[in-house]
């Protein structure tokens, strides 16, 4: 029951994360486009009332006329919306999750004994201080004079970022280690929206509404961090997906896959950001696309290699695949799973009869001989030798039952 359980509270926490993140990704890109399409208003008037840009646009059958003050309205409207929720709530419900799957379920999805033998508690220490601190120190970073820089700045954060990426992938298991990465960006990109652009805003309307003239130095400060918050969005969003994808956080170098697409991510964004202001060189793009390119190329699994025919029995007999399947696997990818935390078989897959074994011998030899990343933080033991008889039945064919 209680495998149920959590299956339940785990689809609901992502499907309130995937809404919110959605809303609060959506409003960011949108006030970037807005931002950078601006023009100088046409109206005298306008701009005598302090506008300093405006743009008209055309959506769901009607016609939009926005405009953006060069500091603020010479009088505040009835109605003033402001966007926080959205990022509130993308943050509390994707902490949720990471405390549900990652830290509850540490022994499974956080804790990896071959990368290091750590406790449930100081795995768990570990994960909540990476998000306290890599967000006090990206703050005070921020703070100090080196944050008056943005390109000293912007270089510093990413050796710091490719050094978080580094360490967490040498202490956690890979998808243990991807998750917390993305949770810091996560963390940062909220605590921009609390600590600084809203605080910011609420500065600048308690002036209007006093009619005192704003301090744009927090709105100069504010837009600091929301430029740093849209290059912090893609890289978030590739971790979202990648534990889906075992080649990528399974690897070996999976810390340099994570720079690599972090830095791909930049640099997608980077291109569409300029591209909003107009003509925009195509090299950010072009560099992503090949450092993709490159990532592809580096980690293709390599052919399986030759064995000889007196090396293909008795080990490589099915039988002997068959025993170390019941053994290691079926616990958890079974109609009926034994294994406390599952209350059905993960991804669907399994591997209860010799058919499903048979008909999933390629993702079997993917992902348990190639890339190592099953069984799931190798709590079931499998050995090197018994990967290497699954390795052995498999490049026989996979089919000498």
């Amino acid at each position: 029951m209680e495998a149920y359980i959590l299956d339940w509270l785990n689809l609901l926490g992502r499907w309130v994360h995937v809404i919110t993140g959605v809303a609060w990704i959506g409003a960011s890109f949108y006030f970037v486009w807005l931002d950078n399409h601006l023009l100088p208003p046409q109206s005298k008037e306008d701009a005598a009332r302090g506008v300093g840009g405006e743009v008209w646009s055309v959506h769901g059958g009607g016609f939009y006329h926005a405009q953006k003050y060069r500091v603020a309205p010479p009088q505040l409207p009835g109605v003033l919306h402001w966007f926080k929720w959205e990022a509130y709530s993308t943050w509390l419900s994707g902490v949720f999750l990471l405390a549900l799957i990652y830290w509850y379920g540490a022994e499974i999805y956080l804790i990896d004994r071959s990368v290091a033998d750590l406790s449930q508690g100081v795995a768990v220490a570990i994960g909540i201080a990476v998000l306290v601190g890599g967000w006090l120190i990206y703050d005070l970073l921020c703070r100090s004079p080196l944050g008056k820089s943005d390109a000293a700045l912007s270089a510093v954060l990413f050796v710091l970022i490719a050094f978080v990426a580094w360490w967490l992938c040498s202490i956690f298991s890979g998808r243990g280690a991807y998750m917390h990465f993305a949770a810091l960006l996560g963390t940062i990109m909220v605590g921009n929206v609390f600590f600084n652009i809203i605080p910011g805003q609420k500065a600048m309307v308690a002036a209007c509404s006093e009619g005192r003239e704003p301090d744009p130095e927090p709105g100069i400060k504010a837009k600091q961090r929301s430029v740093h918050n849209t290059y912090f969005t893609l890289p978030v969003l590739f971790v979202m997906v990648s534990n889906h994808y075992a080649m990528t956080y399974g690897h070996a170098y999976n810390w340099l896959i994570l720079i690599a697409f972090t830095v791909a991510g930049a640099l997608v964004r980077v291109y569409f950001v300029a591209r909003h202001k107009g003509s925009a060189s195509p090299l950010p793009l072009l560099l992503a696309v090949l450092i993709l390119a490159l990532i592809a190329a580096a980690i293709v699994p390599p052919p399986p290699p030759p064995v000889a025919a007196t090396q293909l029995t008795p080990a490589a007999h099915f039988a002997n695949v068959r025993q170390i399947i019941k053994h290691r696997c079926v616990s958890c990818h079974s109609s009926t799973p034994t294994y406390a935390a599952f209350s059905a078989a993960p991804a669907g897959v399994q591997l209860d009869t010799d058919e499903q074994i048979l008909a999933t011998a390629d993702k079997i030899y993917q992902q348990v001989v190639v890339i190592g990343a099953m069984p799931i933080g190798n709590l079931t033991e499998i050995s090197d030798a018994e990967r290497d008889i699954i390795r052995r039945w498999y490049i026989s064919g996979a089919n000498n039952k």
